[in-house]
């Protein structure tokens, strides 16, 4: 890579954009007056707080404050760093990220580049190691035993391949040989969970004598894997440790396969294994999801919530899979909205989803998963046998076992369902502590009241300025700006001479080119400042503003010079301008 991606490319990528058509592709939005509006993806709430302006390429949320142009939304919802998101969008654009030499020293150039090109070479290395196991399912001297294990499995060679299943033979050294010959490259190994340090400085390889599940993220690039035993050893499945590139609590196995077989999904399962996955999509069953050995977290739930409106879990019938449900259950409570579901459903003792699929076939398992249980039916059965329903104490006990977990979900229809169904059960004799539990509960994101932006000349130049840049022109000559000394001043003159050097700049470019400083923050701020100025009158109104701070500029410097005067303190120049202050 040669280097910084050039501005003058981020302003053309904003520019290709329209961010209304880019959020719709992820958000349903209405249109709401000039905006469109839509329930915030980033928290959980009943009635739609999130807009988006075609106007100003911004989008903002009040009830959470999220805010930003194109660039800041997929970042924060697909969880992208910078550069990632610029890449990302480009790619929604059909276009190629372009590259230039920055200004940084020959010395800060070779260190970014060379962190960039490692993150690269991460994805790059794995993908190797990737098809070396590929190439070692074929090849190796073990690969027909590891195949029958495969095709005893009932696996066929076309769903290995799909999932770019592999196998690590039982040695040593089979990556390291590979790839890890010189000292950096054994180092990478070790920092990407490929190999171990061992003793005498000699790393040795993780996964040995295993079939290996590589691990795929949003985009396809592999970042982890998991590792079954053929044998009867322990552990049964080995995973990837988390790394600089993989993070096992923010990544679902299977979700990309899933998306790649369907582009309209409608529900995820989830189930605990790698093998399960593979099992159901070779029965036709292309929607599963694994969650990496971890209990299903808010991060992943939140991922599957953003991809389809049905998730359910599938899991064991045992007390670990009931346990397991149950965290599950309660990760997602925040995240529960009207419109998607959560559902639990629990395979008998003795089997699990590929045991299952592979015995009764598709139609018996997706008929099993149609009749989930939902999550309101889940969270009361689970908490009924806790108590005793035939007494007073049994019921108070209850209905107070609730609030935790009524405090988490927001207004929605299923909490009301849920309050409705307590009412019902247990009538009115326990009627002031169900009072009690409606009172005590609130949204798990409540919407926060409009910042009130204290109206100020100043402020309100640099809002309409920020939405109309071309207003730039009401100054031909900056430089009368240059002896005013107000508050904010030094930001609105930056401000005039950014718009004054680019006459195309938009809204959206201005708030990226100020992205992760202070004034940025305050700018954010001020564009989506509801001032009630429409754009007809938003010239004259600007002209005024600029009138009243060259007055205000002169009210102030005058007492001062006045105030100096009285003391005897004024020197000749200042007496001169005194003398014109007063004149004007």
């Amino acid at each position: 890579m040669a280097g910084m991606i050039p501005r003058t490319f981020i302003d053309d990528l904003l520019a290709r954009t329209d961010i209304v058509d880019l959020v719709d592709s992820k958000v349903t939005l209405k249109k709401a007056g000039k905006n469109y509006s839509a329930c915030c993806p980033f928290h959980s709430e009943k009635s739609p707080s999130f807009t988006v302006s075609r106007d100003k390429q911004f989008y903002h949320c009040f009830g959470c404050g999220a805010h930003g142009n194109a660039i800041s939304f997929i970042m924060e919802y697909d969880r992208l760093e910078f550069v990632d998101a610029i890449e990302e969008l480009a790619g929604y654009n059909g276009v190629e990220v372009e590259r230039e030499q920055s200004n940084q020293t020959p010395a800060q150039q070779r260190q970014q580049q060379l962190a960039h090109k490692q993150r690269l070479d991460d994805y790059e290395l794995l993908a190797k190691v990737s098809q070396f196991y590929q190439h070692n399912l074929k090849t190796h001297a073990d690969s027909k035993s590891v195949i029958d294990y495969l095709k005893g499995r009932g696996l066929s060679g076309d769903i290995v391949k799909q999932f770019g299943i592999g196998y690590s033979a039982d040695s040593w050294d089979g990556v390291m040989n590979a790839y890890g010959k010189t000292g950096q490259a054994a180092a990478q190994l070790v920092d990407l969970g490929m190999a171990i340090q061992g003793d005498k400085n000699r790393p040795y390889d993780r996964f040995r004598g295993r079939l290996m599940f590589p691990i795929k993220d949003k985009r396809g690039r592999v970042i982890g894997f998991g590792g079954r035993i053929l044998s009867d050893g322990t552990p049964k499945y080995l995973n990837s440790p988390e790394t600089r590139i993989y993070h096992k609590g923010q990544e679902l196995y299977g979700l990309f396969e899933a998306k790649q077989h369907c582009k309209n999904l409608q529900r995820l399962v989830v189930v605990e294994g790698y093998m399960d996955v593979v099992a159901l999509a070779q029965h036709g069953i292309n929607y599963a999801v694994a969650s990496l050995g971890t209990s299903t977290s808010e991060d992943q739930l939140q991922t599957m919530f953003r991809t389809v409106k049905e998730v359910i879990c599938c899991y064991d019938g045992d007390k670990a899979g009931r346990d397991a449900a149950w965290r599950a259950m309660e990760n997602a409570l925040p995240l529960i909205r009207d419109g998607i579901s959560l559902k639990f459903v629990f395979v008998p003792d003795g089997e699990d989803p590929d045991t299952l699929v592979r015995k009764n076939g598709q139609q018996a398992f997706e008929t099993l998963l149609d009749e989930a249980k939902p999550l309101s039916k889940f969270l009361f059965e689970q908490l009924l046998t806790s108590v005793d329903q035939h007494s007073l104490e049994g019921k108070a006990a209850l209905l107070e076992s609730f609030q935790p977990y009524l405090k988490k979900l927001p207004d929605s229809t299923l909490k009301d369902s849920i309050l409705n169904e307590l009412a019902n059960k247990f009538g009115t004799a326990s009627e002031q502590q169900l009072k009690k539990l409606n009172k005590n509960q609130s949204p798990a994101q409540q919407q926060a009241k409009k910042s009130q932006t204290k109206v100020t000349p100043i402020r309100l130049a640099i809002a309409l300025l920020l939405e109309h840049p071309h207003l730039v022109n009401s100054l031909p000559d900056l430089s009368v700006l240059d002896p005013i000394n107000l508050p904010g001043i030094d930001l609105f003159k930056q401000l005039m001479q950014q718009c004054k050097a680019n006459p195309s700049i938009t809204s959206s470019q201005i708030i990226e080119s100020w992205r992760d400083t202070e004034q940025g923050k305050i700018l954010a701020k001020l564009l989506v400042w509801e001032h009630h100025i429409d754009s007809e009158a938003a010239t004259d109104v600007f002209d005024d503003i600029l009138e009243k701070i060259f007055n205000t500029f002169v009210e102030n410097r005058t007492e001062l010079l006045l105030q100096k005067a009285r003391l005897g303190q004024l020197n000749s120049l200042e007496k001169q301008e005194l003398q014109t202050l007063l004149n004007s």
